[in-house]
């Protein structure tokens, strides 16, 4: 279904997906299909998050999907899709995990793709960006995109977080990934590997839940370990799903660098005691 509220026509195209879910390199593979684009940049979270910035969490309830929140959301998916021409306009943001039901009343012809990974080597992952070094240019390709109003919060929030990382015990930064209702508690009572089961946990959750509300057919799952073992195939129906007319050559070059080398890599990465743990919430 092409985009009825929008200026232009389009489909827009949700990837859900917890944090280092594979959510990245799905959205690089169909954006090198033609006709296909996205944002510049990592994610967008500033701009979901506008209007609404000082809400103490990324769990958002749908009723924050306002008028003016939805037009100003709507208007940056027209940017891309006049900018780029682009009859798909493909959108990853991690945090959108805890907000399906916000999305879709701000987009109610979007199509999703959800994708989920064995827990453990997400999680591992997730350990890493917790603790990771600056990266400026990846910082400055994001900041092309903070609405002005924001630039003092999010500018105040980076700086605290960068400090906080020269000081922690555990070497890691204030907050990273999807926030959770109550983080700064949970960061108090959690390690660094259990926070990161609660992102997983509670973001596969949520977009489980929400995913029963809305149609089957703008539903599309997948778990990563079985689009990296066959990309060609399972590329061939997200494009089936999506009603994006491909050519054999275009699928077999959009896969050209997916691998399944990571495929277990971060379980064997934890020790036995950080597995316990991850368990723990997990199961609970």
């Amino acid at each position: 279904m092409w985009s009825k509220c929008m200026k232009g026509k389009y489909q827009p195209v949700i990837i859900i997906g917890a944090p280092r879910s594979g959510t990245n390199m799905l959205r690089d593979v169909l954006t090198r299909l033609k006709k296909v684009s996205t944002w510049p940049c990592d994610e967008i979270n500033y701009i979901w998050r506008h209007g609404n910035v000082f809400y103490p969490s990324d769990e958002f309830p749908p009723e924050l999907a306002t008028d003016n929140v939805s037009y100003y959301v709507r208007k940056k998916f027209d940017w891309v899709a006049e900018k780029y021409g682009a009859e798909f306009v493909v959108e990853k943001t991690c945090a959108n995990s805890l907000r399906v039901e916000f999305v879709d009343r701000i987009l109610p012809d979007a199509k999703y793709i959800f994708i989920k990974r064995n827990p453990y080597d997400a999680v591992a992952s997730a350990m890493k960006r917790w603790t990771a070094k600056l990266d400026i240019k990846y910082i400055l390709k994001k900041a092309r995109f903070v609405p002005l109003t924001d630039l003092p919060y999010y500018g105040s929030k980076y700086l605290w977080n960068r400090i906080y990382r020269l000081f922690s015990k555990e070497k890691r930064l204030a907050f990273w990934g999807p926030k959770l209702n109550n983080m700064e508690s949970l960061l108090k009572q959690y390690s660094l590997e259990e926070i990161c089961a609660l992102q997983w946990k509670k973001c596969v959750n949520r977009a489980n839940e929400a995913f029963q509300q809305i149609n089957k057919s703008r539903v599309f799952k997948i778990d990563y370990e079985i689009f990296v073992q066959e990309p060609e195939e399972y590329l061939k129906q997200i494009c089936n799903f999506l009603e994006l007319d491909y050519k054999k050559s275009d699928i077999r070059n959009a896969v050209y660098d997916v691998k399944v080398n990571s495929v277990g890599k971060g379980r064997k990465q934890l020790r036995k005691e950080q597995i316990d743990k991850i368990s723990s919430v997990i199961n609970s």
